[in-house]
């Protein structure tokens, strides 16, 4: 095998790694419900992931059973982000529904007052 060939193995095992550790980092913060160092490590993931992409030895070793292992480890970490994602997002437009539902009702009240006392009896 080639240095070069090697030297690629080597950083798509980095990657990889990485991917990782930002897969369980990303877990820990949406648990904390932390959303804006959650946003911020997810850029950092799409990074690691652009460096993938460009990286042809990455499919290499994703083929190995080291790479496999890590994979297996990370589907599920991913499945939970995804469910908690999920969750958060109903949870905040259901807040913001709240909020504007009661934003509207409160207009309605000022406007009503204002005509009860312009009002003359």
């Amino acid at each position: 095998m080639s240095a070069e060939k090697e030297n690629g193995l080597q950083q798509a095992k980095e990657n990889w790694e990485m991917y990782y550790m930002l897969t369980q980092e990303l877990l820990k913060f949406i648990n904390q419900q932390d959303i804006d160092q959650f946003l911020e490590l997810e850029k950092q993931r799409n990074t690691v992931v652009e460096r993938m992409k460009a990286l042809p030895e990455t499919e290499d070793y994703r083929k190995t059973a080291e790479c496999q292992q890590l994979v297996a480890q990370i589907k599920p970490l991913d499945m939970q982000i995804i469910y908690k994602a999920r969750a958060w997002l109903n949870k905040s437009r259901q807040q913001n529904a709240s909020v504007h539902a009661y934003d509207l009702q409160g207009m309605q009240g000022i406007q009503g007052l204002g005509n009860i006392l312009n009002k003359k009896y």
